[in-house]
């Protein structure tokens, strides 16, 4: 039968039925999501964009367009601070971009507050 459902991951039990998007399981009462056979969503390199919808690349230089609030500093990053040769990276939360920004030094930014120069 090649429409079988897996077994509960709780306690192995095979009488899992379809709940929806969800599978279930009669026996322990739990339910999870159903996994597909296809792939995941790292189909390809994932595509950065920036406050306007430019694609950024390794190397870009960018403009804040909103001024941003630095911890642990006295000042802030102003709009029109340029930031040269950012690299892309999977940072924190949504902080995509590892630059050095001139007064600052070191950080990571959120492409949603920076455009291409």
């Amino acid at each position: 039968m090649p429409d079988a459902l897996p077994p509960c991951p709780d306690c192995a039990a095979e009488l899992t039925y379809e709940s929806g998007a969800l599978l279930a399981c009669p026996m322990c009462g739990h339910e999870w999501a159903a996994e597909t056979d296809a792939p995941a969503a790292s189909d390809g390199p994932r595509v950065i964009r920036d406050a306007v919808g430019n694609v950024l690349s390794d190397g870009d230089t960018v403009t804040v367009v909103k001024d941003l609030k630095v911890k642990g500093a006295s000042a802030s990053i102003k709009v029109g601070t340029k930031v040269r040769n950012i690299r892309l990276v999977d940072g924190v939360g949504d902080h995509d971009i590892d630059c050095k920004v001139d007064g600052f030094g070191p950080m990571q930014l959120k492409s949603s507050v920076v455009k291409k120069a």
